[in-house]
Order: C-alpha cells, then sequence, then structure tokens
C-alpha cells in the first residue's frame, strides 16, 4: 500500500509473533520461481499483538534469516497489521482522480478514528458504478510503520514496501488460485496472536478485519489445563503425542478454543453480511500456522457448511527440487502465506 514503483528484487518479510519468515521469488517462463525462504522462531513476547518489543532480537532473527539463506538482496516488502491498521471502503460521488486525491484527507478524517497527523494515508478505486465510486481508504499509525522500518534499518535491510497483511494474504491467493470473478470467499490468516480475515470477490477487497486471537490462546489453555511447559504446550498444540495426556483431553480443550476462534469468524461474517447487501461467501481459504490444528477446519466446515480448505501459497510457483525439499516446504506452507504474498509485490507493475 505504502510504496512500490518500478520493479526490482524484494524480499518478502513476515514478522509474526512467533516467528518471521522471508520469502524470495524470481520471474520464470512460468510465472513465479521459488529462488529462497527461511523461517526463524521468537521467544514469547518478541513481538505482540503485531507491536515489535525487542528490536534488537529481531534485527538479529532477519539478519540470521538472510545470512542462512545466502539472500544478497536488500531491498524489503513487510507488512503490518492490528488495532492501528484501519481499512475502509468509502462510496464518493464520482470525480477525477485529481479531486480525489484534493478531497481524500477530509474524508479520512471522517472514518478514522485517529489524528489524520498521526497516520500514513493510501487509498485506491475499487469500483465505479453509475455516478459513484468505491473507494479503498488505508491508514497505518506512523509509529507503527517506523516500529517496523527502524528495525529493518537495523538489519541493513531497506523498506521499499510496507503493506497489510490481509491484502499480502489477498496477493498471494489470487496468484495461485486464478478466482472466479463471480465468486465470494474468505481468506483467513490464522497467526500466533492475530487472525485477519478478508473477504473478497474478483480482486476487489469487501470486508477486512483483524481480531486479536490466534494460535497463541491454544498454547495458554492447553499449559494451564494441563499444567504443561510452553514447548510442550506448542507440541501438542501441533499434534505431537504428550507422555500422560490423553488425546481426549487435547480434543477438548482445543475445541474450546477453536469455538472461540469460531465465534470471531461467525460475527464478522454477520457483520459482512448486514453492510453488503445479497453477497454471500462460497468458499473459506485458511493460511497461518494455527491452520493446521488439529480439527480446526473440520469445525469450520461444520459450522458454516461451506468448501473451507487450507491455502497453499505454491500452488502457481515453480519449485526446483534441485535447490529446494518440497516435502519442507509443504510443511511450512501455512505459515510462509503472507511472505510470498509480499514477494510477489516485486513484479507490481
Amino acid at each position: 500500500m505504502f510504496g512500490g514503483g518500478k520493479q526490482k528484487p524484494l524480499v518478502g518479510l513476515d514478522i509474526g509473533s512467533s516467528s518471521i519468515k522471508a520469502v524470495e521469488l524470481k520471474g520464470s517462463k512460468q510465472g513465479y520461481e521459488l529462488m529462497s525462504y527461511g523461517l526463524e522462531p521468537l521467544a514469547q513476547d518478541t513481538v505482540v499483538d503485531g507491536a515489535i518489543m525487542d528490536a534488537p532480537l529481531v534485527a538479529a532473527a532477519i539478519t540470521s534469516i538472510f545470512e542462512r539463506q545466502k539472500i544478497k538482496t536488500k531491498n524489503v516488502a513487510t507488512s503490518v497489521s492490528g488495532h492501528s491498521v484501519i481499512v475502509k471502503r468509502v462510496t464518493l460521488p464520482l470525480m477525477t482522480e485529481g479531486e480525489l486525491y484534493d478531497r481524500i484527507q477530509a474524508e479520512a478524517s471522517q472514518h478514522i478514528p485517529f489524528d489524520i497527523t498521526d497516520v500514513n494515508l493510501s487509498h485506491q478505486l475499487l469500483e465505479t458504478v453509475d455516478s459513484q465510486m468505491d473507494v479503498l481508504l488505508v491508514a497505518v499509525k506512523k509509529d507503527k510503520i517506523l516500529n517496523h522500518t527502524n528495525v529493518l534499518a537495523q538489519a541493513g535491510k531497506t523498506p521499499v514496501v510496507v503493506d497489510i497483511d490481509a491484502f499480502a494474504l489477498q496477493n498471494c491467493f489470487e496468484v495461485n488460485y486464478d478466482p472466479d470473478p463471480g465468486q465470494t470467499v474468505a481468506l483467513l490468516n490464522v497467526g500466533a496472536s492475530v487472525m485477519n480475515i478478508n473477504i473478497v470477490r474478483g480482486g476487489v477487497p469487501l470486508f477486512t478485519r483483524d481480531v486479536s486471537v490466534g494460535g497463541n490462546q491454544y498454547t495458554d489453555a492447553l499449559q494451564k489445563e494441563l499444567d504443561l511447559s510452553f514447548e510442550d504446550a506448542e507440541r501438542l498444540k501441533h499434534g505431537e503425542n504428550i507422555a500422560g495426556v490423553a488425546g481426549e483431553q487435547r480434543g477438548t480443550i482445543l475445541r474450546s478454543v477453536s469455538d472461540i476462534l469460531i465465534l470471531e469468524i461467525q460475527k464478522t461474517f454477520d457483520f459482512f453480511r448486514a453492510t453488503a447487501s445479497g453477497e454471500n461467501i462460497q468458499r473459506i481459504y485458511v493460511a497461518g500456522g494455527t491452520a493446521r490444528v488439529p480439527g480446526l477446519l473440520d469445525l469450520l466446515r461444520e459450522e458454516f457448511a461451506m468448501p473451507v480448505e487450507e491455502l497453499y501459497p505454491f500452488r502457481k510457483i515453480v519449485i526446483n527440487p534441485g535447490r529446494h525439499n518440497e516435502d519442507e516446504i509443504r510443511e511450512l506452507a501455512p505459515r510462509l502465506a503472507i511472505a510470498v504474498g509480499l514477494a510477489l509485490r516485486s513484479f507490481d507493475p
């Protein structure tokens, strides 16, 4: 959203609450090819709700990924989400791009709950119908962007693009799935502390919301209920067995947290339907590390009575078996979706 310009190699860098993910792509005859990828776990509370708490540690983790994967490119595309990010769709009378540019500040101040001088503002024309135009307004608090860009500078990287997590996810989805322009789908990225929800039709984001729920809640519940260490709770959450814990016990606790997640998704869908008359969501795609929590996708299918699938971010991206282990990539895939969406910003016209 902020930045861009002519095509140059960019590394997609997703700074999440539990890990940092990097993806580098190159253009190929078939479209795109994976050059390199890396994932560096972060200690608890290093990044909280999208805010970087320990800048030197995050900078060191970024440096470590780039060195280990021998990534030469210093330019990166990164993204933000959470309470400091506001995405609004507004309807305005038809006007020229110049008139819109002049009016956008005044329009934004009516829709954004922050002082307009404290935010970076971006807008995009979505569609024009009769004498009206729908415009996407995006505002991100300046200190939120600085929180990310300062860390990147510490790691010796140049932030060329700062995007929004939900839009990076949409980018990844559209390139890999060639969606039917008439189909309305919900894209969920369920991370460790934040879930990004983006309801999309034909390349247009219809409704976007970030919710402060995610994989950490499963870990916390398992730790408390079963008196486990953080590490054991994480392993249990990812489907491993722990001595002394019955599968039934684990299933019950995971289910109780999944119910909280599903309630937030339900509330979002209900609000969307109430504001977008006649729109029906036809399919759900799930990404993020939490997508693999045992039973979650089945519960979503059951609750929403529609097809639900894990989003595979390399569906249309060539993976050279001489360079990469495809089994390892498939194992990490849901966690790499945002980074892939960001890496695709290299190819923006």
